[in-house]
């Protein structure tokens, strides 16, 4: 059976969540907590599945794979069913584009080990933390929104009728944002594409709640 070390709150196990759930696929949740004892990723015996000290990683038999969208896309070579990419080779680069957009451009800056940087090391208070992660959130997420808003292949999801990698990284996001109060008024496109989302048995099961449970 496939192993995910995961930490219930983290956006990156969040998206591999989504995408076992999406594709029906049996898994042994092995939980790594990121704030107990100093963060459980640091522990020598989690540093042998992943020395960069991050969740999730996934674990295949005796193979080990690290960074969500590298493991998603090793689970739909796998399985490919139901898609979670385009064939068309254009379309399939737009849906990895914004998928990307999210997980190396935005969400490093505001996840947990940066955040814990601002105020541990470089001493800014919480107001000052919360105006970085607003600034970033704002500027990332309206790009994302002007992408969406006015494309023909927008529609129920970000890139069709049905959840592709782009809706996996958009929610785990899109929750990330309510949690630090971010306005998203000016993002009704992805609002309402999350809300979309959200109706779905896949992603509810994956809800850092359901996975803390």
């Amino acid at each position: 059976m496939l192993k995910l070390y995961d930490y219930f709150r983290s956006s990156a196990s969040y998206r591999v969540r989504i995408a076992l759930n999406l594709k029906k696929l049996d898994y042994q949740s092995v939980p790594v907590h990121l704030l107990n004892n100093g963060g459980e990723q640091h522990s020598d015996e989690y540093r042998k599945i992943n020395p960069q000290s991050l969740v999730p990683a996934l674990q295949d038999g005796n193979k080990i794979l690290t960074q969500s969208l590298a493991i998603i896309e090793y689970l739909e070579d796998l399985h490919p069913e139901p898609p979670l990419l385009p064939s068309h080779p254009y379309e399939k680069a737009r849906v990895r584009s914004f998928a990307l957009s999210i997980a190396a451009d935005l969400h490093p800056l505001n996840n947990l080990r940066i955040l814990k940087y601002l105020t541990e090391e470089l001493h800014l208070s919480d107001e000052q933390k919360t105006k970085w992660y607003h600034h970033w959130m704002n500027k990332g997420l309206t790009a994302l929104e002007k992408q969406l808003e006015r494309h023909p292949s927008t529609d129920e999801f970000c890139f069709g009728s049905q959840p592709t990698l782009a809706d996996l990284c958009l929610v785990p996001q899109l929750l990330n944002a309510r949690r630090f109060n971010c306005n998203l008024d000016a993002c009704p496109t992805l609002v309402r594409i999350d809300a979309n989302c959200q109706k779905l048995e896949a992603f509810i099961k994956a809800r850092p709640a359901e996975a803390a449970a």
